[in-house]
């Protein structure tokens, strides 16, 4: 990734930047290892910064939602309703009704008390609900504990075993049409035998519905494609062959049935760093700190996943220490990194956390009653 640090020069500090050409390499190249009859949506709760989500619109994609604020942030933003998804385990009243009137294409539905909701605020407002049920395959996944969603301890989905009745239930529901089935079994995912387990557990599924005669027309495997955040420059954009292949390769579909895909950080993760400057190095008997002005309230992932980012010095390369390098917040945990190397570094260098595109701005907070960080992208500062 290129950085533009004459211009991040004269930017107030900390801030997200965004390279919209790789991000429009990374959904070209999406896009194009997509097979026939596949469907790609962005995962929203990743990065709703506006610039982002433009790009995101022009190159056709759908949005998947799990608030209505998202929905509204997609409507705004030019994502047709016809290629939104609403997911999430706790729906509210509102958000459903929004979902309603903009007659997007479908709910993701994860338990029978908020089918009867949606169903009761359809009837209400005179529409039918499309909806997919989303299925607790009990899959696990080789990734970390917070970020695991297909086991059947998780709180998401409906129990395998229920997948029959829940389908024929609804068809006694006069405003809802079912008409799929979703999964997702967690986030930054590399291994590709977790999918392929996903796309087997599927085939059996579908398998016994069958013997019922229930045959539905689409199919939602979620996303959690991950990405490479050790190396980000020597694999800027995720293996999307691989990962699309695995589902051409193990699921298999019945005629006419379209697949559809919910990824999002593998989509917007490496176009995104969040700029700090240092504010201090400050040497103790047993560390030597290197103290930025961004925190965990910018990017709070290294607390709360114990997550790693690469760091970049912008500023300069000779030299080489041992750095923790720490936020500001009032909190043992403000802590990016332990015992990293870097070129020896000074007051007023400024630094790239890297692949930070997804779950960065978006999960930023003002706790100690800090400004919430701005971002800014290569087009915009070039036009500066």
């Amino acid at each position: 990734m290129n950085f533009p640090i004459d211009k991040f020069q004269a930017l107030r500090t900390p801030f997200y930047y965004y390279d919209t050409q790789l991000l429009d390499q990374t959904l070209d190249e999406a896009k194009r290892c997509l097979y026939a009859d596949y469907h790609l949506h962005y995962a929203v709760k990743a990065c709703t910064n506006p610039q982002v989500l433009r790009h995101i619109v022009a190159a056709g994609l759908g949005a998947d939602c799990v608030s209505g604020g998202e929905i509204r942030a997609c409507l705004d933003a030019g994502f047709p309703a016809d290629k939104i998804v609403f997911a999430g385990v706790g729906k509210s009243d509102w958000e459903i009704e929004l979902a309603l009137m903009a007659d997007i294409f479908c709910f993701n539905v994860e338990s029978i008390p908020e089918l009867e909701v949606i169903n009761e605020l359809a009837q209400r407002h005179g529409k039918v609900a499309r909806v997919a049920f989303r299925i607790n395959p009990n899959v696990g996944a080789h990734t970390h504990d917070n970020i695991t969603t297909g086991l059947a301890e998780n709180k998401f989905g409906i129990a395998w075993e229920q997948t029959q009745e829940v389908i024929e239930r609804s068809r006694q529901m006069s405003h809802i049409e079912c008409i799929g089935l979703h999964f997702h079994i967690g986030s930054q995912i590399l291994d590709m035998d977790d999918f392929a387990t996903l796309a087997l557990r599927i085939n059996e599924l579908q398998e016994v519905l069958d013997t019922y005669g229930i045959r539905l027309p689409h199919i939602n495997v979620g996303g959690g494609l991950g990405i490479d955040y050790q190396e980000p420059d020597e694999h800027p954009i995720p293996n999307f062959r691989d990962y699309f292949g695995t589902f051409h390769r193990y699921l298999r579909l019945r005629q006419g049935q379209q697949l559809h895909f919910e990824l999002g950080r593998s989509l917007v993760a490496q176009c995104g760093s969040l700029i700090t400057r240092v504010l201090y190095v400050k040497p103790t008997s047993l560390k030597r700190f290197v103290i930025v002005d961004a925190g965990m309230t910018d990017l709070i992932r290294p607390a709360l996943y114990d997550a790693y980012h690469r760091i970049d010095n912008l500023s300069r390369q000779d030299g080489d220490e041992v750095y923790d390098v720490v936020g500001p917040i009032c909190e043992s945990s403000d802590v990016f990194v332990r015992d990293y190397h870097m070129p020896t570094t000074f007051r007023g260098d400024l630094l790239a956390l890297r692949s930070a595109g997804a779950y960065g701005e978006i999960m930023a907070s003002q706790y100690n009653c800090r400004a919430l960080p701005v971002g800014h992208t290569d087009e915009e500062l070039c036009r500066q």
